[in-house]
């Protein structure tokens, strides 16, 4: 996990993100989402990442598998 700071604020930001899927930041990056989430974990004041873990658990928009299930309700 020896990605440079850069790259590292970028991940974060993509991260935080709603819109941005695990799925989209592992095309980018080649980073997992248990990846994400430990560098989420290191570089975030541990209050701060547990907010974003309890805000992206479960959460539809950051798994594009949960996007495309034909349970979710389409918008007019």
């Amino acid at each position: 996990m020896n990605q440079p700071i850069d790259n590292i604020h970028e991940i974060v930001a993509m991260a935080w993100c709603d819109k941005t899927a695990f799925e989209d930041i592992q095309a980018l990056t080649d980073l997992s989402e248990p990846q994400v989430i430990a560098i989420m974990r290191q570089h975030l004041r541990p209050s701060s990442f547990r907010l974003w873990r309890k805000r992206v658990s479960g959460r539809v928009a950051k798994h594009r598998k949960r996007q495309t299930s034909p349970n979710m309700r389409k918008r007019d």
